[in-house]
């Protein structure tokens, strides 16, 4: 599938590999793609300050990656989530749903730690589910406007047809898929 990627395309999904690394993250997610987007300037011509989308992905990830409809769905139930990650936080530490997962100890990351010795720069890092559906769905999207090449305009879009933070976040900021289809993105 990667033959299809645009230079850019590429370059982001490499990106959003870096951004994980970068975070200590065991996985590649849907919010390192949208990382990788900002970081490349993807989103400059629709007028995102890439500041803030950043801020609002880290107070996402502080939140345990809870969108703002979980936050509704628990209030709901009458659980206050701000409450819920303030006495998280008091008893674990502050940003303590943020970190990264723990990886799996492996022989190998056990014998190198004995040894003293780092993990290598190059450790694959995989993709989440909802990460490889993104791609899956810069596919189609491409594809359903009869281009051949899948550009970052795809993964933008992709990522907006998607529920979840990626696409909460970007709707803040005055993100939407019409938006994105319609303006001038980066290609």
């Amino acid at each position: 599938m990667f033959e299809r990627f645009t230079q850019d395309a590429r370059d982001t999904v490499v990106g959003a590999v870096a951004e994980a690394r970068k975070a200590g993250a065991a996985n590649v997610t849907e919010e390192h793609l949208l990382l990788a987007l900002l970081d490349r300037g993807a989103l400059d011509p629709l007028g995102v300050d890439r500041a803030a989308v950043a801020a609002d992905l880290a107070a996402a990830r502080r939140r345990g990656g809870m969108s703002r409809a979980d936050e509704e769905a628990l209030a709901g139930l009458g659980i206050d989530l701000t409450a819920v990650l303030s006495r998280v936080e008091e008893v674990h530490g502050e940003g303590v749903l943020a970190a990264a997962a723990p990886r799996r100890r492996t022989l190998g990351s056990s014998l190198r730690s004995a040894l003293g010795r780092t993990e290598p720069v190059g450790r694959h890092v995989p993709f989440t589910q909802g990460a490889k559906k993104v791609l899956e769905q810069s596919l189609r999207i491409a594809l359903g406007r009869h281009e051949r090449h899948i550009a970052t305009l795809h993964l933008l879009l992709a990522l907006l047809s998607r529920p979840g933070t990626a696409a909460e976040v970007l709707a803040d900021h005055g993100v939407t898929y019409a938006a994105a289809e319609a303006g001038p993105a980066a290609a």
